[in-house]
């Protein structure tokens, strides 16, 4: 899906991963499901640019969900993959605290769990990432800047490119919740730290952007500020 000439989503409402396109080659952002590695490649076809257009993934956080088809991508095409330090061990495979689950629907939930299955559930953990840390400009297409944003997970980070005027969230919010089918932005189910998370969204509200882009719901246009705010009112 073209959002815009520089950012395309593959995946749905329910999982998304994205790419920000420029001439000088690609970055994604996040890998969904490993499923997912064919939307991948069929929006490579539609807008005509190879797999090896592609110069890094970074990661959001490194839950399964989100970590996807990324080792493909490093083992098969030497595709470096960036994820933030405290998150580096969940992202290869390392212990996740189990969290509350909260309130569900059963037609969402059921949603959620299908998809899944189509798109393959079976975690393929990283074997080698590059670490980043808050306030690291990565040398990838669109200059993306990591923004840390601790509470969902320890290492989880927003992006944000200028050149794609977009903040890439992972799950520091959500606009369409996994479990409840609610929609428009707000708190993000399976976080660590949920008081955390909405301290965190501080971090990102000053951000000059006009696109918030997170791994589950539909895109939000809008600036950050208004964004931090929807959640910071859904979770009161």
């Amino acid at each position: 899906m073209r959002l815009t000439p520089t950012l395309h989503r593959i995946g749905n409402d329910i999982v998304a991963a994205y790419l920000i396109v420029t001439s000088d080659g690609i970055t994604l952002v996040d890998a969904g499901l490993p499923g997912m590695y064919a939307d991948l490649a069929q929006e490579l076809d539609a807008i005509g640019r190879p797999l090896a257009d592609i110069r890094g993934v970074i990661l959001t956080h490194g839950d399964s969900d989100h970590i996807g088809f990324a080792e493909r991508l490093r083992r098969e095409r030497g595709i470096p993959v960036f994820v933030h330090a405290a998150d580096a061990g969940r992202a290869q495979g390392g212990d996740k605290p189990k969290t509350a689950m909260g309130p569900m629907r059963i037609g969402p939930l059921l949603s959620f769990a299908a998809y899944g299955v189509r798109k393959g559930m079976r975690p393929q953990w990283l074997t080698e990432v590059r670490e980043v840390t808050d306030g690291d400009t990565l040398d990838l297409p669109g200059h993306p800047r990591v923004i840390g944003m601790p509470g969902h997970s320890p290492g989880s980070i927003a992006v944000h490119s200028p050149i794609s005027r977009a903040v890439f969230v992972g799950d520091a919010l959500t606009t369409r919740h996994v479990l409840t089918g609610r929609t428009g932005p707000g708190p993000a189910p399976f976080t660590d730290d949920p008081a955390e998370a909405l301290v965190s969204l501080s971090r990102m509200a000053h951000l000059d952007a006009d696109w918030v882009l997170p791994g589950h719901g539909p895109a939000f246009h809008g600036s950050p500020a208004s964004a931090v705010d929807a959640v910071r009112a859904a979770a009161r």
